[in-house]
């Protein structure tokens, strides 16, 4: 990462590895609450994402101001969705290495999920058809949208766009799939609806994405609307 000290800092008055500038202008202007009133942003350290430090001043329930400070992770927004085929009762997911969930606990860090990716600048169902076609092979047309969620509201800044679709189980299909020039080497996997939710039981499916869109399929989505 590149830190920001001095003058001249990257990210700020001088363009990053992404060739951005004033970072710590993000947040600087929000009104929408009455009981938050921002004091200064500060950018700690940028590279493909940025982490900032906000000071500002917060209105308790029993009407005292206190000086808070936190910091926020901001790689951007994303996409997931859950393809299914309905007549075959399956689903499709994704196998790769996840590095964080590595080092904190998971056996091989080898997490089983559904597709998903950040936005990069596209609209949240441009996005995530084009991640379902680079991580599972699998070309997507029309997608529902499901719903809209904070991943971890109180440190990332990330909000993600659930989709689901249907897939054709019956066409041939890829068992790897990725780009390997963004270093993804990923293996398409398709389990049975029902072993993929007991494989939540298990703890064998851990990502929180996964989880909460094979929990609308049983209740509201394509299995549980029989």
């Amino acid at each position: 990462m590149t830190e920001h000290t001095g003058p001249g800092r990257p990210g700020i008055d001088l363009p990053d590895a992404r060739g951005r500038t004033g970072l710590d202008r993000q947040g600087r202007d929000l009104t929408g609450n009455p009981r938050v009133r921002i004091h200064d942003v500060e950018v700690l350290a940028c590279d493909w994402s940025v982490l900032r430090r906000t000071t500002f001043d917060y209105q308790h329930s029993d009407g005292h101001w206190s000086r808070e400070r936190r910091e926020t992770y901001d790689r951007g927004d994303g996409a997931t969705i859950l393809l299914y085929d309905s007549e075959r009762r399956t689903v499709l997911l994704t196998r790769q290495f996840r590095l964080p969930a590595y080092v904190n606990g998971h056996p091989d860090g080898m997490l089983l999920e559904t597709a998903a990716g950040l936005l990069d600048g596209d609209d949240p169902q441009a996005a995530i058809r084009r991640e379902a076609e680079e991580e599972t092979g699998r070309t997507v047309h029309e997608v529902e949208h499901v719903f809209d969620a904070y991943m971890s509201p109180g440190s990332v800044t990330e909000r993600l766009s659930f989709f689901a679709a249907p897939y054709d189980g019956s066409a041939p299909g890829a068992d790897t799939a990725g780009v390997a020039d963004e270093g993804e080497d990923i293996t398409v996997v398709e389990l049975p609806f029902t072993e993929a939710l007991a494989l939540i039981r298990t703890g064998e499916i851990a990502d929180a994405k996964t989880i909460m869109l094979l929990q609308w399929a049983a209740l509201d989505g394509p299995f549980g609307r029989e």
